[in-house]
């Protein structure tokens, strides 16, 4: 699902704790903290379902301190998908919906981010999903800019149906707009701060 939401630091994060190798002197690197950040979605439906991924990798590196340097990776496994409920978990992994066992990763890769307001941006981006790939973009929040540690979250939208998400679930009816949000526990590990635009 679309997922992602990242924007104003320089980090590398997985599904345990890790960071990016050490960049060239000068661009900061920060560390994600796994067990505080989330990726989840929902979707409208007569009987909800939310969910979340437990197992996913992403990276986030910079060029220099400016925010439109960085490149975004997410990679999201796809069958770690986890509502509560068996039954859609095995519905939501089959061929009419993940297709997990035939593409088993949800990714996205940023190709440009522009800071919009003090602490939001826009992140432009290829998504893949059932093997569809299409731009599309998230809208991003960070919080404890300047600080050297906070949270980056967001929320990005997408019709399931433009990658081939046809087919419903018996018995409930479901909508077309899937939305993934993402939270992100970032701390800067070395290099010097971010340079942001000032508005």
């Amino acid at each position: 699902m679309r997922v992602l939401m990242l924007g104003a630091a320089a980090c590398a994060l997985t599904a345990s704790p890790a960071w990016t190798q050490a960049p060239a002197s000068g661009v900061p690197v920060f560390k994600i903290t796994p067990l505080q950040s989330t990726i989840k979605f929902g979707v409208k439906a007569s009987v909800p379902i939310e969910g979340t991924f437990k197992k996913w990798d992403a990276t986030l590196t910079f060029t220099s301190t400016d925010p439109s340097t960085g490149v975004l990776d997410i990679k999201i496994d796809a069958a770690s998908v986890d509502t509560g409920s068996g039954m859609k978990d095995d519905k939501l992994r089959g061929k009419d919906f993940f297709n997990a066992k035939e593409d088993p990763y949800i990714t996205f890769h940023s190709t440009k981010i522009v800071q919009t307001g003090a602490d939001t941006f826009e992140v432009d981006g290829n998504f893949a999903i059932r093997g569809v790939t299409k731009d599309e973009k998230l809208q991003l929040q960070v919080s404890g800019v300047g600080t050297g540690s906070g949270i980056i979250s967001g929320t990005m939208a997408f019709d399931r149906k433009q990658y081939g998400m046809n087919s419903g679930i018996p018995f409930i009816k479901i909508a077309d707009r899937v939305e993934v949000t993402v939270k992100l526990k970032g701390d800067r590990i070395s290099g010097p701060p971010m340079v942001l635009k000032k508005f």
